[in-house]
């Protein structure tokens, strides 16, 4: 079980990357979820982002089972379940109203620094979360990181477009 757990915890080895483990896990995230969005759309973003908080969770147990570090830095999954959730406006978006993906490009820069500001910074409830101290606390403060940045994302789609009417 120890191999797969590392294997799903680490996203293939992605999170033995250095610098920054935490922003390559997320950058792995996004050719992840145009391919995701590509094949079902953002019913199977969601999908994704279930699946994803459910392995990475019992990964992440599994890695951690015994250790003083409850979130050692090679464990990238969180970031793919809460990068996951930041993308997923877009994915909706483009779905919705039948767009190419890429042609939401800005969102998906938008997503991608902003997760990576939250989960970095940890405000709020974010912090309470990686305080945790325990697996779940560990897919939490991405998950709810990923909310954010996907807040954040609607927040600027909606300056863009609706107030500036671009």
């Amino acid at each position: 079980m120890k191999p797969l757990a590392r294997l799903i915890a680490t996203v293939c080895g992605v999170g033995y990357l250095k610098p920054a483990p935490g922003t390559w896990g997320s950058a792995v995230t996004l050719p992840l979820g145009f391919a995701l969005h590509a094949l079902g759309g953002f019913p199977l973003i969601l999908i994704g982002i279930i699946s994803t908080f459910a392995k990475g969770w019992w990964a992440t147990a599994v890695m951690t089972q015994g250790k003083k570090d409850h979130d050692p830095s090679e464990i990238v999954i969180d970031e793919v379940a809460g990068q996951l959730i930041a993308l997923a406006p877009l994915s909706y978006a483009a779905w919705a109203h039948d767009l190419p993906a890429l042609a939401l490009w800005p969102g998906w820069v938008a997503a991608f620094l902003l997760f990576r500001l939250f989960d970095i910074l940890k405000p709020g409830p974010i912090g309470w979360a990686d305080r945790r101290g325990d697996a779940l606390g560990v897919m939490l403060d991405d998950i709810i990181a990923g909310i954010f940045a996907a807040l954040g994302v609607m927040v600027l789609a909606g300056l863009y477009h609706g107030v500036l009417g671009l």
